[in-house]
């Protein structure tokens, strides 16, 4: 028998206490996703650098939106968003380990393709690691596709090795 599809919910994330609860996920999630991938001193990096309570305090004051994924009340994951130039760039979408492959990534980004239709924009774009497989297939079955890969130093030694990915979205 099939699971029940569970409908996600998406809170703007304001306070400084949902701040609070939106960087304690990430690290959670970053730590156990990213680890393999890009190794732990990058982790801890990139974390403090962009996930950190000053990190987004900041990012939402420069005009990024960031969204708690929530389940029946609580929080299993995130999304952060940046309208640029007539696109909606796609800066996070994480969920923890235990909900993913549930269609919560794909309730998000229907969520966020309704938001590009009523804010006027013309697509969805994202940076993912080249080497994050199971992400780039999830996106390759939302619609989105590899147009062209991006080297970028974020300081500390670390670079980012992503492949740039978007998705039209029809008006």
């Amino acid at each position: 028998m099939k699971d029940r599809i569970h409908i996600v919910e998406f809170y703007p994330v304001k306070t400084d206490g949902n701040i609070e609860e939106l960087c304690t996920l990430a690290e959670g999630i970053w730590h156990e996703h990213f680890t393999p991938i890009i190794g732990g001193a990058q982790v801890e990096y990139m974390v403090e650098k962009f996930q950190s309570v000053p990190a987004v305090t900041e990012q939402l004051r420069q005009g990024y939106e960031y969204f708690l994924l929530l389940l029946e009340g609580r929080a299993v994951g995130y999304t952060g968003i940046h309208a640029e130039n007539g696109e909606l760039f796609l800066s996070k979408l994480y969920l923890q380990k235990e909900n993913r492959g549930k269609g919560y990534a794909r309730q998000a980004m229907n969520f966020l393709e309704d938001l590009c239709r009523q804010r006027g924009l013309s697509k969805i774009w994202l940076t993912v690691n080249r080497h994050n497989d199971n992400t780039i297939a999830a996106y390759k079955a939302m619609g989105l596709t590899i147009v062209r890969e991006q080297k970028a130093d974020i300081g500390g030694g670390f670079f980012m090795d992503d492949y740039i990915m978007e998705k039209p979205v029809s008006r």
